[in-house]
């Protein structure tokens, strides 16, 4: 008898019939035993594969809803169950109606995914903060995002590359609300049709774009009191028609923020302890638009259109006591009040088309530009004094750095059934063109007076073309996956200075294969196990590839390595997952030609931070993630996770290096009467390597919740590092030079937050619409 499959869609029993989302359908045999279980996709379809003919019963369950059970028979053709409606299930207590919930984490064949809305800690935080929360993923001390054990990660925004980077993508999470995000998946093995840019992986945020006809949508606002007061507020709406969908957010940051950094140096036969005090003011705004046409059954045609701006103030108070270190007497004190002006204006536009008919045939097709501007003054008087305060020199001076940048990205993909199989083929062109300018003015007799020998300009370029071609099977209790990815890419930087002796021109091309593979094996009904295998590539930002000497304070600079080379990564990982929740995985990587930022010594005051190859990195990380239920009323998450790190120097003024580093996350959901909920949820860092030059010390985090929903409204207060763990500590030395440096900001806090829905209450959470550049496997493109 040749085995069959069992297929259907779940709905809500209403008028609109409106499509369940992540209902969970467990087919069993007669005896109760286990024999596959599936979720149902976006759009309420589930599917059971290489089926025997004989009797089942099918277990339909989703939270809020009544449990239904279907006794079925499969014979000898494809048993379509068609339409399966579920009936909400209202309890009588006090008034309190049942609301369905997704789970916390979902793990899934090739990502993780975080629901944002399965714990209350998560309303009204911004993005950034949900990163830490986030299974595998945790933030150094510079808020750069780790990924089991690895930096580098690509940072994508509904499927599509951010590009932004450093403190400008910092800046951009924190004016995401949680309001607005649905999920954030975490692809640490990305299949070839992925593109292969990202050391660690991909971290796609998916905001939400809610399902059903009508109109619904939010308002909400957080009050953080920190040192000082600052806001996130955000409005967002769906509304569905027919023939269209539209939605649109805008969420904003204000207010400001402290920070401190202590650097203690150790240089020559110098020591340099200086202790810098920061306060930052900024007002943030993230504007979002998007349209979705259905032009047929079989064709979307969507557009979207997204405004990102960012102005900040800074200043900063750094003391430098210098001191000789025979006789451990201060020489003089530098004492440098900076100040910075930045002005960022990022806007990106999408046009996209996907058309699947009922053979499982797909095309898609899109197109993206994205302009960013950045414009950044900073005013930087230095004063040499004695120990006793008496000025013995003075040096003023003010840089002026705008940046722009130009993205155009294509892409076209393709999806068809080849044999027992599916063949997934696409191309892919993107353009870089990043033009950079620095302006160098030494004050003189106050006034400003530019300095040729320091001012310059540099100009980079770069193309990727990308082409891949990836093959899925499936047998029995096996699914195999095989790919490869060709990418080419054509780079050049210019530097143009005002002194024509220093112009410099680096120009290069060079074409990369990425495999990638994978092996899935259902053991029996609660064991499933994968091995998955693929390599990367982490090309330099745009930023670290500029020549520039950008100086921090008289004594210290920053500066780019136009001769930087890509670093690559082979990962290779074996997961394990028990009944659906418990997930242990191990994975091994690794990192050729690292890079890595140091500090070099140049002379006997002045050091220069840089990113260089340094050396090859071994990652070895073993985790284990498990959502449960205590009982009807508490609710409990864990991922714990152990890494080794070894650094094997391949620059003689690197020294090699290795760490373990042990880390959790957990949390506590209680459900209280009267619609309260408490969550007690906390995070926790052992001593690890930040940038394979720091060696960190341990930090964490413990926070407190309670929430109140009642009718349309939610409220709920935080407080966040209680104990005040997050603030870093750590040791580097790169050649002679040796740094014991610490820093912080207000990170304890306390947290307001109040959040009103309006609209149609049957438009339903529960996912999106698969239209413009997604897929079944919800593909991340540029």
């Amino acid at each position: 008898m040749k085995a069959q499959e069992i297929v259907g869609k779940v709905v809500e029993q209403n008028q609109n019939q409106n499509p369940l989302s992540y209902v969970t359908i467990l087919l069993k045999d007669l005896k109760g035993n286990l024999v596959k279980a599936t979720i149902t996709d976006e759009n309420g379809k589930f599917r059971f594969k290489e089926i025997m003919p004989d009797e089942y019963l099918l277990s339909i369950s989703y939270l809020g809803f009544k449990t239904i059970q279907i006794k079925t028979v499969v014979k000898n053709t494809v048993l379509d169950l068609k339409i399966v409606e579920m009936e909400l299930e209202e309890e009588e207590l006090e008034g309190v109606t049942v609301i369905a919930e997704k789970p916390v984490i979902q793990v899934e064949p090739d990502k993780t995914v975080f629901n944002v809305d399965g714990t209350i800690g998560n309303a009204g935080v911004n993005g950034l903060e949900l990163m830490r929360k986030a299974p595998g993923v945790r933030l150094d001390n510079n808020d750069a995002i780790i990924v089991e054990g690895k930096a580098g990660v690509l940072v994508y925004i509904d499927g599509r590359q951010s590009f932004l980077e450093g403190s400008d993508l910092t800046a951009y999470l924190q004016t995401l609300n949680a309001d607005t995000i649905e999920s954030i998946e975490i692809i640490t093995q990305p299949s070839s049709k992925y593109d292969a840019a990202g050391n660690a992986g991909i971290i796609n945020i998916r905001l939400k774009r809610e399902k059903g006809l009508g109109t619904r949508g939010s308002i909400s606002s957080t009050l953080t009191i920190g040192d000082y007061v600052r806001t996130n507020n955000s409005i967002s709406f769906t509304s569905r028609l027919k023939k269209w969908n539209m939605y649109g957010s805008y969420s904003n940051y204000v207010g400001r923020s402290t920070g401190f950094l202590d650097l203690y140096r150790v240089q020559g036969d110098k020591i340099f302890d200086a202790k810098t005090n920061s306060e930052y003011d900024r007002f943030s705004n993230n504007i979002r638009f998007g349209t979705d046409y259905y032009a047929s059954k079989r064709s979307t045609v969507g557009a979207m259109v997204s405004f990102n701006s960012n102005d900040s103030d800074s200043r900063s108070t750094t003391i430098t006591p210098i001191i000789d270190r025979a006789t451990q007497r201060i020489d003089s004190i530098l004492k440098a009040p900076n100040s910075s002006e930045n002005e960022t204006r990022n806007f990106n536009v999408n046009l996209n088309y996907r058309y699947q008919d009922t053979s499982g045939t797909s095309l898609s097709a899109d197109l993206d530009y994205g302009n960013y501007i950045r414009d950044r003054f900073n005013n930087q008087p230095n004063f040499y004094t004695t120990a006793n305060g008496e000025i013995l020199n003075t040096s003023i001076t003010q840089q002026i750095t705008p940046i722009h940048i130009e993205i155009f990205a294509g892409k076209l993909d393709y999806e068809r059934k080849v044999g027992k199989g599916i063949l997934e083929t696409g191309v892919k062109v993107s353009q870089v063109n990043t033009d950079n300018t620095f302006d160098f003015f030494n004050e003189i007799n106050g006034e400003s007076v530019l300095n040729l020998d320091r001012s310059n300009q540099f100009g980079y370029d770069e193309k990727i073309y990308a082409g891949y071609v990836k093959y899925n099977y499936s047998r029995n209790k096996w699914k195999f996956q095989a790919g490869l990815r060709s990418e080419t890419t054509d780079s050049r930087g210019i530097l143009t200075a005002d002194n024509e002796n220093a112009d410099e021109t680096v120009s290069r091309s060079y074409t990369d294969i990425f495999p990638s593979a994978g092996i899935t094996y259902q053991a029996s009904q609660n064991n499933s196990l994968a091995l998955l295998y693929s390599r990367r590539i982490q090309r330099p930002n745009y930023q670290d590839l500029n020549p520039f000497e950008y100086q921090l304070d008289e004594l210290s600079f920053r500066r780019g390595n136009p001769f930087l080379q890509p670093q690559y990564t082979d990962n290779i990982k074996l997961s394990h997952i028990y009944k659906y929740t418990l997930t242990t995985s191990f994975s091994y990587s690794f990192v050729s030609d690292f890079f890595a930022q140091v500090t070099e010594a140049v002379g006997e005051n002045t050091n220069f931070l840089s990113t260089r190859n340094v050396a090859d990195q071994q990652v070895y990380n073993l985790s284990f993630s498990y959502p449960f239920k205590v009982n009807n009323w508490w609710r409990a998450y864990a991922n714990v996770y152990g890494s080794y790190n070894k650094y094997t120097a391949t620059n003689p003024a690197f020294i090699s290096t290795s760490q373990k580093t042990f880390g959790l996350y957990a949390q506590n959901t209680f459900s209280l009467p009267k619609n309260y909920k408490l969550e007690i949820s906390g995070w926790y860092s052992s001593p690890s390597i930040w940038g394979g030059t720091y060696e960190t010390n341990a930090l964490g985090s413990l926070n407190l919740a309670i929430q109140k929903t009642w009718d349309n409204w939610t409220v709920k207060a935080t407080v966040n590092d209680i104990l005040y763990t997050i603030p870093w500590s750590g040791t580097t030395q790169f050649g002679d030079l040796f740094i014991s440096g610490s820093g912080g900001s207000d990170s304890r806090n306390f947290n307001f937050y109040i959040q009103y829905a309006f609209g149609n209450k049957e438009v339903k959470n529960a996912g999106k619409r698969k239209g413009g550049t997604e897929d079944e496997e919800q593909r991340v493109g540029g």
